[in-house]
């Protein structure tokens, strides 16, 4: 009955899904979270530790951890891991020097056990900003389709706009409905 009970509710749009917004500094992480939590662009300034809000899109609720991307608090980052179901890997897509950075931060979160199960939405932001590279172009540089135990999308945004995080959202939604 317990079990019933459990997805009728969840049919209701009540549950909780925990998202992890990562990425280095200035990639845009604040500027997506408050683009999708309130539909405007909200001035920011560097995240020091988090922010943390609760998004609802399409009767899915996510409660989005927005982790700080300076190189002094990405050790920390794997306090945030515990029940995360999705890590958004947010990339600058103008930033080409520090793509290996980013390669390295992402792998190193893979091989967390606390994330075994999480699936990775990699959001290529500021796809407006001239020379930017493509998401194809990242997505080869990062190497992505080597990653095989995770699933995982590539998504060109631009946070100033919205466009392409809704999209990134519809993987998300999809990727839930089939588990």
């Amino acid at each position: 009955m317990g079990i019933l009970i459990a997805k009728l509710w969840s049919l209701f749009g009540n549950e909780e899904h925990k998202i992890v917004l990562v990425g280095l500094d200035n990639a845009g992480k604040t500027t997506i979270l408050y683009q999708l939590l309130m539909n405007e662009v909200v001035h920011t300034s560097p995240t020091i530790g988090s922010n943390v809000e609760e998004v609802v899109w399409k009767n899915l609720h996510f409660i989005m951890w927005d982790l700080g991307g300076q190189e002094s608090l990405r050790s920390a980052w794997n306090t945030y891991y515990t029940n995360t179901e999705f890590v958004i890997l947010v990339i600058d897509s103008t930033d080409r020097e520090r793509l290996s950075i980013t390669r390295e931060e992402l792998y190193k979160m893979l091989a967390h056990e606390e994330l075994s199960r999480a699936a990775v939405l990699v959001y290529a932001n500021k796809q407006d900003v001239k020379g930017s590279m493509t998401a194809a172009e990242i997505s080869r540089l990062l190497n992505l389709t080597s990653i095989k135990k995770h699933r995982w999308q590539i998504q060109g945004c631009c946070a100033l706009t919205g466009e392409g995080l809704y999209q990134g959202l519809e993987w998300i939604g999809s990727t839930l409905k089939s588990k």
